[in-house]
């Protein structure tokens, strides 16, 4: 049996338990109308055999309190994939910085003078804002320097917001992959997303064309890495971006 909610569905009043608002369904099969509800029901999220957590960007304040409501859940005897600490301590973009060598030189900042001097060391670089998701606010800069004083003014906002900057990788013609890890363990198929026309970005959502892959040996040895030290805590679901051979989200 399958129920869902989103993270505002949940609910703490003081001397109970963890509660949601949840809609039983049954998956159709069909493309448009992919599944059917059942019922709603106000349920303690401990009388359930497992609660999967997987909610889009922003990690935001939140998403912070999910996670917190999430851990009350666990303490209260649910099993909860992936453990709502681990999920605090990984936010999507930031968690690459511990993997260094299998990224493509990144700066993480809130100052507009170090991106000017990522890229003047780098020349053809990618900017986008930690909290984005589907492609959305991801900006190219090339050698020439061209808007780079208005998108740094866009995602920095005057030194309130840190940016993530990446040494552009031209290997995104040939997709940005999807690498799934489950339990530690690689999927052997990934999904590269590969930009269409003068698109930099691969996401779907940003009009990239899917298409399934089998997992090339090296990508498959980073993903073993990863999801070997990951499992230890708590992280059984995990998606890595690839490009070429780089981890880039």
């Amino acid at each position: 049996q399958i129920v869902a909610c989103e993270p505002r569905h949940i609910s703490w009043q003081s001397g109970g338990k963890v509660m949601a608002q949840v809609r039983h369904i049954s998956l159709t099969g069909e493309q448009d109308r992919w599944f059917e509800e059942t019922r709603s029901a106000l349920t303690a999220l401990a009388d359930f055999d497992a609660i999967v957590m997987r909610k889009d960007p922003p990690f935001d304040s939140e998403f912070f309190y999910a996670t917190h409501m999430l851990g009350q859940a666990e303490r209260e005897g649910a099993k909860v994939f992936n453990k709502p600490s681990a999920l605090r301590e990984h936010p999507e973009k930031l968690a690459i910085m511990e993997f260094a060598q299998f990224i493509s030189p990144t700066l993480v900042t809130r100052s507009a003078q170090d991106i000017r001097a990522f890229h003047a060391e780098h020349k053809d670089i990618i900017l986008k804002p930690l909290d984005g998701m589907g492609g959305m606010g991801i900006f190219r800069v090339g050698e020439d320097g061209r808007n780079l004083g208005s998108i740094i003014e866009t995602l920095n906002q005057g030194g309130s917001t840190s940016v993530m900057v990446q040494k552009f990788l031209s290997d995104i013609v040939h997709g940005d992959k999807r690498v799934l890890i489950i339990g530690g363990k690689p999927v052997p198929f990934c999904l590269a997303r590969i930009p269409q026309g003068n698109e930099v970005r691969g996401n779907l959502a940003a009009g990239g064309k899917g298409v399934a892959q089998p997992l090339a040996q090296q990508d498959k040895a980073i993903a073993e890495f990863i999801g070997e030290r990951l499992v230890q805590r708590g992280l059984l679901l995990i998606g890595l971006d690839v490009i070429g051979h780089n981890v880039t989200e």
